[in-house]
């Protein structure tokens, strides 16, 4: 008891000083007024006073003597005004509150909590009988108020209103907590008699509020609440206790509209909101009274909400905190109740009074939208649970209490348009993933179209092209179209539905040309690579195992026929939309991306098929082939987009990854120098020296690119060394390196080096005379210091004779181009 003292003294202290503050404020402002009032009224009769002037006899013709006005004689209605004399009003300051403020409100709290106290010394000691302590607890009351109406008109504390007003307030308070003791505890009067005085004790406190000001009503408001706590809330039942406070609150609403204070509204909001908190963790395990103070909470958020700007209040956020905190409220209480037919009523008629208010008033829209959102998690929750019979049929109700109003008024604004759009799939949606056993699936999937055609309608309603609904409508649209359809096709054919949804967003974009809808072909995309995640695992795992230098990656290829069920539909659907550049906005660079890579997977796939390379005696027949034949069909298709400047993403991709292939596979992890494998027998026309003269060609004939330029070259020097390693081993690379073979590499690399530099001077590329004295350079090094170490005799003689000889000749011409004169200019005539 001495906590509960204590608390309630530091709220009644904490709420008068802000209460205080404000009046203090307002006292001395009136006060100036006033003060205003009285000069300009003293000035105005100064002004009305007649003015009396005497002529005296001229002693010249002329001479004219007008003598100073005398003070004019007593009139009554010429009397100046007395002003009367202005008490100046103390700054307000730390002395001030702790002198001349605080003292007189604490004293009133004191006086509050005597009368509480009396009463219950009375109770425990057993000295007076019920009758006879509510008696003394009215008189008391009674008393306060009489000593208020006498401080207010006699004696020295008629010049402080503050000693009239906290004795009122004191006063409010002790009749309230009696009527609760004399209705509730002792039963004492019955309740049309306890109703009709608390109707004469809310008069007397508007009255008193009205004559007073707000310090009264904020003692009054403070009493009134904690007049339960102190005779002890459920001493009586909590339903007794609900309607004193319902009761209290409407008073002090009331009383609020009558003098336009939103903030006493505020506050019994506040401090309904806090009992009914209260209450909840009190009575956690008695459904009955919990579903009462469901009721009660019901009440005051729509109480509150229509109270609230009667008042004059003009913060939209706070005129509809009430709405959204009794939703919320009653949302948490819902488990209490069991999700029953009581805890849906009340959410559903007060979500019913937030779309009233949002219909009159546009300021109450967001809790409307909120009272649409907050429903879809109630209902998630209770489907949920083992006994959800109410809850179908409170998920329809709440689907066409939103969906018709919100289609109705769709045009009016945003919200409402959000509200059709949550009203119509919010409820559906969660019901279907909630608890997909209520129906069957066509049942399902005929609602669900139902719903896509409502949310349709609205995006087709809405004419700005930037508006969020027009996206959301078009999305939820598109959702609710891929989940209908899904429930009319096998499983197996899941990629169906969202690879038409995808077709048909993409077409609608086009056809609005709203930059938001371009992006949303993309979802679709995603559903459909998050539904086939097995076989897109299956794909990852060949791809990691053939990287590694698995010879037989065809047995981890996922079957044929899923993988293409899964992912050729949607991905192709994709990269057609992908032909208008507007598609996909700023995810085109990444999702497309991830398209042609799933697309080009695809086809690896279906590639694979054909020769079937499940052995290893078959790999080393027919690998490098294959190999071959894939990386060339990768390099010939971006070259032939790159060259046309189409698609250049497209060819940007598969060039790279025939470069990519050619440099891992068949120059590293599989090169047929080292892991056997069959190239063919003919010389220069076989599987090796084709395959690195195409890559060469492709990259020749691009544009001239120093990267590409210096591939071109090393694929030229590539397809030199494999036609003499063919050319000494046959069929098969492997083997050691011989003497022939080693002299063949150099008169090869000399070769290319010769064309190179003739290329080089007859066309007047720079580049490809470098290239050819570097490679020159080298083809020297290599004879001189390996070539020479492997001959003797007159073969070696021989090559060194050969090498100078080609080296002078080479020199010489070379000098020759470089001492050609320029073209001189045509001299003037």
């Amino acid at each position: 008891m001495t906590v509960l003292t204590l608390l309630i003294a530091l709220g009644i202290a904490a709420a008068f000083y802000v209460v205080l503050r404000r009046i203090t404020v307002l006292e001395q402002e009136l006060r100036r007024v006033e003060s205003l009032v009285a000069r300009l009224e003293l000035r105005e009769a100064r002004e009305a006073r007649p003015k009396t002037a005497t002529y005296s006899a001229p002693s010249a013709p002329e001479r004219v003597a007008i003598p100073e006005e005398p003070a004019p004689p007593a009139q009554p209605e010429a009397r100046p005004v007395k002003v009367p004399e202005m008490r100046a009003e103390p700054r307000f300051s730390l002395e001030s509150l702790i002198g001349g403020r605080l003292p007189i409100w604490i004293g009133g709290a004191a006086l509050v909590l005597a009368g509480f106290f009396l009463v219950r010394y009375s109770i425990e000691s057993g000295l007076l009988g019920p009758a006879a302590r509510t008696v003394l607890a009215a008189l008391f009351g009674g008393a306060l108020i009489g000593a208020s109406e006498a401080a207010r008109s006699f004696g020295p504390t008629r010049e402080d209103p503050r000693v009239a007003q906290v004795l009122a307030g004191a006063g409010i308070a002790s009749l309230y907590g009696t009527l609760y003791m004399a209705a509730a505890l002792y039963h004492l009067i019955g309740p049309l008699t306890a109703f009709g005085a608390v109707l004469v004790v809310t008069a007397a406190a508007l009255g008193l509020s009205l004559r007073h000001g707000p310090p009264t009503a904020v003692m009054a408001l403070i009493g009134g609440f904690a007049a339960p706590l102190v005779a002890g809330f459920d001493a009586a039942g909590i339903g007794p206790l609900l309607v004193y406070l319902a009761l209290f609150i409407a008073a002090l609403f009331g009383l609020a509209i009558q003098r336009g204070w939103g903030w006493l509204a505020l506050a019994a909001s506040i401090a309904g909101f806090a009992w009914i908190n209260f209450l909840i963790a009190a009575l956690g395990g008695r459904p009955g009274d919990l579903s009462a103070v469901g009721a009660f909470t019901m009440l005051l958020a729509a109480g509150a909400s229509a109270a609230l700007p009667a008042t004059g209040m003009d913060n939209r956020w706070l005129r509809i905190a009430p709405l959204v905190a009794g939703l919320v409220q009653l949302l948490a209480l819902a488990p209490a109740l069991e999700f029953g037919p009581l805890a849906w009523s009340f959410y559903l008629v007060l979500a019913a009074a937030a779309l009233f208010l949002a219909w009159r008033d546009a300021v109450y829209a967001p809790a409307a939208l909120a009272a649409a959102g907050f429903v879809l998690v109630l209902e998630a929750l209770a489907l949920i649970q083992p006994e959800r019979s109410a809850t179908p049929v409170a998920a329809i109700v709440a689907a066409m209490l939103f969906a018709v109003p919100g289609h109705l008024l769709a045009q009016r604004s945003r919200h409402w348009g959000l509200i059709a759009l949550l009203g119509t799939g919010g409820p559906l949606l969660v019901a279907h993933a909630a608890a997909p056993s209520l129906l069957p699936a066509l049942g399902w999937g005929a609602l669900e179209l139902l719903a896509a055609a409502g949310a349709a309608r609205i995006a087709w309603q809405t004419r700005d092209d930037d508006a969020p609904l027009l996206t959301a409508a078009t999305a939820l649209a598109g959702l609710l179209a891929a989940v209908g359809l899904a429930q009319f096709v096998p499983g197996a054919w899941i990629a169906l539905p969202f690879a038409a949804v995808l077709l048909g967003l993409a077409g609608w974009a086009r056809y609005r040309g709203a930059k938001p809808l371009f992006e949303l072909p993309l979802y679709p995309y995603l559903a459909a690579l998050l539904a086939a995640a097995l076989p897109i695992a299956a794909l990852a795992d060949l791809v990691f195992a053939a990287v590694a230098g698995d010879r037989l990656p065809y047995l981890r290829l996922p079957p044929l026929d899923t993988l293409f069920r899964a992912l050729a539909l949607p991905t192709a659907a994709l990269l057609g939309a992908m032909l208008d550049p507007r598609m996909l906005g700023r995810a085109r660079r990444l999702v497309g991306g991830v398209a042609i890579a799933v697309g080009i997977l695809l086809l690896y796939a279906l590639a694979k098929q054909l020769l079937a390379i499940a052995t290893l005696p078959r790999f080393a027949a027919l690998g490098f082939f294959e190999r071959a034949l894939l990386t060339q069909l990768c390099l010939g298709t971006g070259w032939a987009l790159l060259r046309k400047g189409k698609l250049v993403s497209l060819a940007g991709v598969l060039f790279t990854l025939g470069l990519c292939r050619f440099a891992w596979f068949d120059l590293l992890v599989m090169s047929p120098v080292v892991e056997p494998q069959s190239v063919g027998a003919l010389p220069i026309v076989n599987a090796a020296v084709l395959h690195a003269a195409l890559l060469a060609y492709w990259l020749w004939t691009l544009p001239p690119r120093p990267p590409l330029r210096i591939g071109a070259a090393g694929a030229t020097l590539v397809a030199a060394l494999v036609a003499v390693r063919q050319a000494a081993h046959g069929d098969l690379l492997t083997g050691p390196i011989g003497r022939g073979e080693n002299g063949g590499y150099s008169a090869a690399l000399l070769g290319v080096a010769l064309f190179w530099l003739w290329r080089g001077i007859g066309a007047a590329k720079h580049d490809l005379r470098i290239a050819g004295l570097a490679l020159l350079t080298l083809v020297t090094f290599k004879v001189f210091l390996i070539d020479a170490a492997a001959l003797d005799g007159v073969l070696r003689i021989l090559s060194f004779l050969a090498l100078g000889l080609a080296l002078i000749g080479i020199g010489w011409a070379y000098n020759r181009f470089l001492a050609r004169p320029a073209t001189p200019a045509a001299e003037p005539g």
